[in-house]
Formats: structure tokens, sequence, C-alpha cells
């Protein structure tokens, strides 16, 4: 795997990690709005 390959993954792992915290952050918000 070559280097500019091995950027591509990362920063698409990156923003995956990102939206993936952004989307359990709203769940969270959704469920404590939900419950309380």
């Amino acid at each position: 795997m070559d280097y500019e390959e091995h950027n591509k993954t990362y920063n698409g792992f990156i923003k995956f990690t990102k939206y993936t915290t952004v989307f359990c952050i709203l769940i969270l918000i959704f469920l404590a709005a939900f419950v309380y």
C-alpha cells in the first residue's frame, strides 16, 4: 500500500469516526429528551 492510498484510507476513517461520534451524540440527546 503506497503512501497516497494510506492517506486516503486514513482520511476516510477520520471522516467516518467523526460522523459516528456526532450520530451517537444526537442519539443520546434524543433519548435524554425522550425520557425527561
